[in-house]
């Protein structure tokens, strides 16, 4: 059997622009932290899913994480690892072995959710998914997991999405109409009152 891949370290976890306190994250997201750990061990070392788990239910922190969704990340994703890929793989500007393997893992847990989690709104879904990016991807790797969920998740989500984009564009309309103008004829009162 083999060792399972070392674990990406991301960028410092510190509060600053684009990334999050891994200590401040909600369990889930901790869960989708360690879920997509786990899955660049998969894509890099292909090792199976038992081991690879056992590896990271031993890494520190793992207690805070929502274990449910973790496991439905971890072995979902890996189980429909084929499907998820070719999803993803026609709205791809290059081959898929070219892409880094924290994106595709990435792009996996974003597709996998937008698939099995309904309860998750699609907008909450990207966002996780392109800040996971952001912590862990290269410089602008979550320029491209946002272009490519973007365009997967109305095929996914059809209604919801156009829904939610409905709503922004009529809000959007509503703050762009120009208030009522003054024409000048209300009639005031020059006269004296007394």
């Amino acid at each position: 059997m083999n060792t399972p891949a070392a674990a990406p370290t991301g960028k410092p976890r510190y509060a600053t622009a684009g990334t999050r306190k891994s200590s401040k994250l909600p369990p889930r997201s901790r869960a989708r932290e360690f879920a997509l750990q786990a899955l660049y061990q998969h894509i890099v070392s292909r090792n199976d899913a038992t081991s690879i788990d056992a590896f990271t239910r031993g890494l520190q922190g793992f207690n805070k994480a929502d274990a449910a969704h973790y496991d439905a990340l971890l072995h979902g994703c890996i189980a429909m690892a084929s499907e998820l890929d070719a999803l993803i793989t026609p709205l791809l500007d290059r081959p898929l072995a070219q892409i880094s393997p924290i994106e595709r893992a990435c792009m996996w847990l974003g597709a996998y959710e937008l698939l099995k989690c309904p309860e998750i709104p699609w907008r909450v879904v990207l966002n996780e998914s392109i800040e996971l990016a952001k912590d862990f991807g290269g410089t602008d790797g979550y320029k491209y997991v946002n272009g490519i969920l973007n365009r997967l998740a109305p095929t996914l989500r059809p209604h919801e999405v156009q829904a939610t984009r409905a709503a922004t564009d009529k809000k959007i309309k509503k703050e762009s109409t120009p208030p009522a103008q003054d024409d000048g004829n209300d009639a005031i009162s020059t006269t004296n009152p007394t």
